[in-house]
């Protein structure tokens, strides 16, 4: 098999990067939330399995209203989640390791709390404290009319009016998201000067890596028009709206790109670019830009197979014409579980391991959530136990991301399956009962597991060759070959499928079988397949050669 990448290529361009949701990732002091000495300990673990980078979720000081995405200090750690000295040992273990580092930034928005927000709430209209975000004057002859019809991503207007402290009249101030999250306001230099003293001194500080929150969100149009009926349900989905992908951003992201090349090392700038226009989404990514944009357009795809090479054709042709490779994400902390989004119990599982090779199997990068190399499902929370803002802003109609951020299990027993030391508290969002069946250390022992073929699956990518060729097997199965011989298919449909003139198997995601000649692919299942000359090692060889 050809081998994919020279030596000298960067991690980024086509690793692995596994996505720790700090909270509910490893509880080190026994307070029933994960913390950044308990990511230390456990690093073992993404070691062996194989990713190349790990991204942290916000650990700064932080009211926690939305989960550590409202900021106080940029540059530093709440005590939730330990010190930066934490970090640095972090980092160091992590370099041990082998691992590359990525921290979160959040740059559209700020808490209420963050110094500048309450100095903006002390000052005048018009101040300078003010123009740090977006601030609008009260129309006198419409007081309740906010400036226009944005609405917040978790419900409801995206304006709250406040008032005047010295008696003058009140304003409204912009907040895409919670109204404890305030917009900055990017128009205004001093803005851009502040954060890219923030991601110099994280990269002087260690890390590999910035991962840019709602990075084309940070410039709004100029004129705030209204943004037109149906933008809610669109609000991830319509890179029309006023308030995303405006033409100054990238100009910003040209100065950090500059700033970034002149650190020692391979840092990289990975943007959370939620657009779905493979076009518009591939101009962040050019060669002067972000050296990383997430493509989500697979997370969102149906479980079907014109569906899906649709989206993959599309994402490739896209980034290809800029000289750049996509970061597939199939899950993150604001999605449902792959297992329960693909339908739950067995066949949710079927799929959810499927998909993981279909893309683990496409050229580019690829984030993987904790807990989907386990097969996690989705949990269903009591309605007591909710954190999210979503839940109270739409009225508790929206039961909102809790379900995916259940601290994961680590061993098959104990009050919270090696979650945190036992006799801990309990955790900050409850565990179901039975949870260790999912656990790392049951799935270790099982060479069937999902962690096994996750594992397997990371350490046999590193050889697949650039390029994709599709493949016709057939209309309900998506297949391509990677260079001159690995070949990928996905079968989507609801009656095995004869794979004729095959070679032998690496891996599959459910057992296959050879029949009359060919091999037979089960619905729900994928396969990788090498040319007959390929001799498979370890536990990705199946057994199964047809020649």
């Amino acid at each position: 098999m050809t081998r994919a990448a020279p030596p000298a290529e960067p991690w980024w361009r086509g690793g692995v990067c596994y996505e720790v949701y700090v909270r509910s990732f490893a509880d080190s002091d026994g307070d029933g939330i994960g913390d950044l000495p308990g990511v230390t300990a456990r690093l073992p673990h993404l070691a062996a399995l194989g990713v190349d980078a790990v991204w942290l979720t916000p650990f700064y000081p932080s009211p926690m209203v939305d989960g550590g995405y409202d900021v106080v200090d940029y540059c530093d750690v709440d005590p939730l989640f330990g010190t930066l000295a934490d970090v640095d040992a972090l980092v160091v273990e992590a370099h041990r390791l082998g691992l590359r580092v990525v921290c979160d930034l959040v740059p559209n928005h700020t808490s209420d709390r963050h110094p500048w927000f309450q100095a903006a709430l002390a000052a005048a209209p018009g101040s300078a404290a003010r123009r740090r975000y977006v601030f609008r004057p009260v129309d006198d002859d419409q007081p309740d009319q906010p400036p226009n019809d944005w609405q917040s991503a978790f419900g409801g207007s995206a304006w709250r009016r406040v008032s005047s402290p010295h008696g003058g009249p009140d304003e409204w101030y912009l907040h895409l998201f919670s109204s404890e999250q305030p917009d900055l306001n990017w128009d205004n230099p001093e803005v851009p000067s502040e954060f890219r003293d923030i991601v110099r001194w994280w990269l002087d500080r260690g890390v590999d890596g910035l991962r840019i929150d709602m990075a084309h969100a940070l410039f709004k149009h100029p004129d705030l028009v209204d943004a037109g009926p149906g933008q809610h349900t669109e609000f991830r989905r319509n890179h029309l709206m006023p308030f995303f992908d405006q033409a100054p951003v990238h100009d910003l992201y040209r100065q950090w790109r500059t700033m970034v090349e002149g650190v020692p090392g391979e840092r990289a700038l990975i943007g959370e670019v939620c657009l779905f226009d493979a076009d518009r989404q591939a101009r962040y990514v050019r060669p002067d830009e972000l050296h990383q944009a997430f493509t989500f357009e697979l997370l969102e795809c149906d479980w079907s197979a014109p569906a899906l090479r649709d989206t993959i054709g599309r994402t490739l042709a896209a980034y290809r014409r800029v000289g750049a490779l996509p970061a597939w994400v199939l899950n993150s902390h604001d999605a449902t579980r792959t297992v329960t989004r693909y339908g739950g119990g067995e066949r949710g599982l079927r799929r959810a391991r499927a998909a993981a090779l279909l893309m683990l199997a496409l050229p580019g990068a690829a984030y993987v959530y904790q807990g989907e190399e386990l097969g996690l499902p989705q949990v269903d929370l009591p309605d007591e136990a909710l954190r999210d803002p979503v839940w109270e802003r739409s009225g508790r109609t929206v039961r909102g991301r809790d379900g995916s951020r259940v601290p994961i299990p680590w061993t098959a027993d104990g009050g919270t399956y090696g979650f945190s030391p036992e006799g801990a508290d309990p955790p900050w969002l409850p565990q179901p009962d039975g949870w260790g069946v999912w656990s790392v250390q049951r799935q270790t022992a099982d060479p069937d597991s999902t962690l096994a073929l996750y594992r397997a699956a990371i350490r046999l990518r590193r050889e697949f060759a650039d390029g994709l060729t599709w493949w016709d097997v057939g209309p309900e199965v998506v297949a391509f070959r990677r260079g001159e011989g690995f070949g990928c298919a996905v079968n989507l449909g609801d009656r095995p499928v004869p794979l004729t003139g095959v070679g032998r198997v690496l891996l599959a995601s459910a057992p296959v079988r050879p029949a009359d000649g060919a091999l037979l692919l089960p619905p729900d299942t994928a396969v990788w397949l090498a040319p007959a000359c390929h001799d498979a090692v370890g536990p990705a060889d199946s057994g199964v050669d047809v020649r």
